[in-house]
């Protein structure tokens, strides 16, 4: 009998003739962790689709549990014990952690009655097989992105779940967060199941996995044990390329500050926050969720306005009371979430790229010039390397970092004093990060004055010259470069 749970050889899939996948190796051992890991757009979707029987495979062979699977659909995998658990947990908001819990057994069963006592029963089952508890009555919106997790975890091990496909689960979560989720994730590996954590963070990829799949433009180009790989290998199997990682050294940074905070306050978010920027220096704030640190960049983006404290720009005070204050002001934000915050997914690249830039491209009576907006745009595609062949189609149709890129390019655009990053390279892959990490060096080794606003302590080592470290809404420490390490941050925030 086969030492492995799944095993897929040489599967193959296209779509309008473009190969998504190219004799493709892939297996898992059960009680084990295996990373499928690779840059945006190598397969690894394609690859966990055919597995759960959405997509089809043109061509390969699947065995599970030693027998051969010809065609595979959501509910024959489902039968098998593969379970799926996507980045948006597929979760009802509106719904309790009981109904949540419940719900799908409910309609697998073909019940049609309500009945709460049932319901009652089936979620604590679900709960009690890793031990977690939480309110059943609870809102599932109202819940943590960790619980939230764990809930969609004990969901899948209602349906005797031999094989959990985790996608991308860390990206929301604290560090915190991240330990407890291995643990259940450890816990589950003891009892036999199977793990299949989709994920390009490499420090948490070796954490946790015992083997390791990465995949670049459709094809394997690694497949085992993550002992036998080094750091820099993973990073040079995912792109293709050597990575530098230099660590950030500012040349030239100016002797008065651009920005000077004075004992800021906003009740419930932070107290007395007082700190300097000058141009040409990479400022990093960090701190846990809830630290304050993201209520003090959207204070001073105009998004939330302080109670006392001020706010000092090239040595005159400001009063930032709105986003459109805050651009005056030569002062630009990247926030966290890309997605709902900071990209028009739906409209093309290069009014993504322009749309802060409006004002400066129109012509009289304020009509849009679309000649100088397309070329403008194309600037910045090329300067950045943007990978698109035409800015006028949409941005939804880039990869997280090119995406970013675009976010980036939105503000650059303008004439910046003071740019704030909140989470750069969330969601990002490892290639695309270290562009935008060099990028932003470029920009402020150019005069720009950078506030990088992120939990990512490796993020925050390599690209940051002072760092200030927040905590129950005051600052708790600040570190200059020649101590930045994360055993210091650490020390900091704990």
């Amino acid at each position: 009998m086969s030492e492995y749970l799944l095993e897929m050889t040489g599967i193959c899939k296209s779509f309008a003739g473009v190969h998504a996948l190219s004799d493709v190796n892939f297996a898992v051992r059960p009680g084990s962790v295996i990373c499928l890991a690779g840059e945006n757009g190598c397969g690894k979707s394609t690859l966990v689709k055919i597995i759960s029987g959405v997509y089809t495979k043109d061509a390969g062979k699947v065995v599970f549990e030693g027998k051969e699977i010809e065609h595979i659909t959501p509910a024959e995998a489902t039968r098998l014990g593969v379970q799926v658990i996507y980045q948006d947990l597929s979760i009802f908001p509106n719904l309790t952690v009981m109904e949540n819990l419940a719900i799908n057994s409910e309609i697998t069963a073909g019940q049609k009655i309500v009945n709460r006592k049932r319901w009652e029963k089936t979620a604590k089952e679900a709960l009690s097989k890793i031990g977690y508890e939480i309110d059943l009555y609870a809102k599932m919106g109202e819940l943590s992105v960790a619980d939230k997790q764990l809930v969609a975890i004990c969901r899948a091990l209602l349906f005797n779940a031999k094989l959990i496909i985790m996608d991308e689960p860390t990206t929301a979560l604290t560090k915190k967060e991240v330990d407890a989720l291995f643990t259940t994730v450890r816990q589950l590996k003891e009892s036999g199941i199977a793990i299949m954590f989709i994920s390009h963070k490499t420090e948490e990829i070796f954490e946790i996995s015992d083997d390791v799949c990465i995949m670049r433009n459709g094809k394997n180009v690694f497949s085992g044990k993550t002992a036998d790989l080094t750091k820099d290998d993973f990073t040079y199997y995912m792109t293709g390329r050597r990575l530098s990682n230099q660590k950030f050294v500012p040349e030239n940074i100016s002797k008065e500050p651009v920005l000077k905070v004075t004992n800021l306050s906003l009740r419930n978010a932070y107290q007395n926050v007082s700190f300097e920027l000058r141009k040409g220096e990479i400022l990093g704030i960090t701190g846990l969720l809830g630290s304050g640190r993201t209520e003090l960049a959207l204070s001073l983006f105009g998004l939330m306005k302080p109670e006392s404290g001020d706010i000092e720009l090239n040595g005159q005070k400001a009063s930032i009371t709105s986003p459109m204050a805050a651009q005056k002001l030569k002062i630009g934000y990247v926030p966290e979430d890309r997605l709902t915050e900071g990209l028009c997914l739906r409209q093309p690249i290069a009014d993504n790229i322009t749309l802060s830039s409006l004002k400066r491209l129109s012509g009289k009576f304020g009509i849009l010039n679309h000649k100088r907006i397309y070329e403008d745009a194309a600037i910045w595609v090329d300067k950045f390397s943007i990978a698109t062949d035409d800015p006028h189609k949409n941005a939804s149709t880039l990869s997280g970092g090119n995406q970013q890129k675009i976010v980036l390019s939105k503000w650059l655009s303008n004439d910046l004093d003071v740019l704030i990053l909140n989470g750069p390279t969330v969601g990002v892959d490892v290639g695309a990060k270290e562009d935008i990490h060099n990028l932003v060096h470029s920009l402020a080794n150019d005069g720009l004055a950078v506030i990088i606003i992120s939990d990512d302590l490796s993020e925050v080592v390599q690209n940051c010259n002072r760092v200030i470290v927040m905590k129950d809404g005051v600052i708790s420490g600040q570190i200059d470069e020649d101590s930045i390490t994360e055993e210091n941050i650490l020390e900091v925030i704990r």
